[in-house]
């Protein structure tokens, strides 16, 4: 195969995920981020079968002065396309969306999203402290003085949907549930001993409705991905998984602007991406949704087209979101019990991917009610205090 330096490209490629992996996770005393990336980025290369020298893209946020110049540098990379997209939770779904446009238009070949965070260890060795907000500085100077928490705006939102359609905090309560019963078949899950509905209503209060199993974990850990252009597919370890469409959307910064607080972007996004997929969220076999707290799992739901607005409490229970469910979610445990070392949102493009390729072990693997894989899977990140949106249709052959 050329180089992907030489020769013109052609635009309208399709694009596939050529390898996916995760760095060491849960707790990781002794690395660094940049450990973690590297460690990330070569099992996912190795998962490709691809060389590396085919890598001419590159995309990172979180981590360095001049990201993602200084851990492509870290990683021996130099790519001729660049991403450094932040925009919480939702930027790796966002930057996957940005970077197969890039190698559809024939912009770059391959594509390499990586990322890494020691944010459990660095809390616990004192050298950083819990953030409580984002900043003081431009709109968001108008509510910080008032104590208003990143937290305090989800569970604001969460108390909204409750008020207005009657969701329970049983309800919410049941996405932790489940999560948590999902990834008790996950060997690099951080918690995986099963929980009630009544553990979770009975935990301390962080901020009402949420108690603290209503709330992610806090974790270390990294993840990277690859994408590739069609060409290179023949030369892959393993069958591709297609990115079949995605969407990105905005919405806001402070809550005086968010419209309604029981509608997030991905409503705007999911929407985006099934058109462009070419697909309906009845065809989807499984999905991985950003969930930093429970609400958001239930709204995004909601939002993507699973169930009607005001309805997510009454479709999360009856273990709908079982890894044998109805529609399985966030199947590893998500940030409530895998892992949550910052911004999740590139761990669910990974569990999708392994999902898709049958890879997730005989204990978790989704099947199709006729026992066959999965082909089509939903990843949504969530950034921000629902402040953006990105959401990635994947397929398999």
């Amino acid at each position: 195969m050329p180089s992907p330096a030489s020769g013109p490209r052609s635009g309208n490629r399709k694009v596939a995920v050529a390898g996916v992996a995760l760095s060491d996770c849960g707790r990781v005393d002794e690395a660094t981020p940049y450990a973690l990336h590297a460690q990330a980025a070569r099992r996912a290369l190795a998962d490709s079968g691809l060389d590396r020298s085919v890598i001419d893209g590159f995309a990172s946020a979180g981590l360095g002065t001049l990201a993602p110049v200084e851990v492509a540098e870290y990683l021996g990379l130099r790519p001729t396309w660049v991403d450094s997209t932040s925009v919480g939770g939702a930027t790796w779904e966002v930057m996957a969306a940005h970077a197969a446009d890039a190698i559809a238009a024939g912009h770059a070949d391959a594509v390499l999203l990586v990322y890494g965070s020691t944010a459990r260890a660095d809390l616990k060795a004192r050298r950083r402290t819990a953030n409580l907000s984002f900043g003081a500085r431009g709109p968001l100077q108008f509510e910080v003085p008032y104590g208003h928490t990143l937290i305090a705006k989800y569970a604001m939102a969460a108390r909204r949907h409750m008020h207005q359609y009657g969701t329970t905090a049983e309800q919410l309560a049941q996405v932790a549930v489940q999560a948590r019963a999902n990834a008790a078949a996950n060997p690099d899950a951080l918690y995986r001993d099963p929980i009630t509905v009544d553990d979770v209503l009975a935990g301390p209060m962080i901020a009402d409705p949420f108690t603290k199993l209503h709330c992610c974990i806090r974790s270390d850990g990294g993840c990277a991905v690859l994408l590739v252009a069609e060409d290179h597919v023949p030369d892959l370890a393993k069958p591709p998984v297609w990115v079949l469409g995605s969407g990105t959307a905005v919405s806001h910064t402070t809550m005086s602007d968010w419209d309604d607080f029981t509608v997030s972007p991905a409503a705007v996004s999911g929407r985006l991406a099934f058109e462009r997929a070419g697909v309906r969220p009845s065809e989807i076999d499984l999905a991985q949704i950003y969930d930093a707290f429970t609400y958001m799992t239930l709204v995004t739901l909601e939002d993507l087209g699973f169930c009607a607005k005001g309805e997510g409490g009454a479709f999360v229970e009856k273990g709908r979101l079982l890894r044998d469910g109805a529609l399985p979610v966030n199947t590893d445990g998500g940030g409530l019990a895998a892992c949550h070392p910052g911004m999740r949102g590139l761990f669910l493009l990974v569990e999708a991917v392994r999902q898709l390729r049958g890879e997730a072990g005989p204990d978790r693997q989704v099947h199709r009610p006729d026992g066959t894989l999965p082909h089509l899977a939903v990843a949504s990140g969530t950034g921000g205090w629902f402040c953006s949106s990105g959401t990635v249709v994947l397929g398999r052959d």
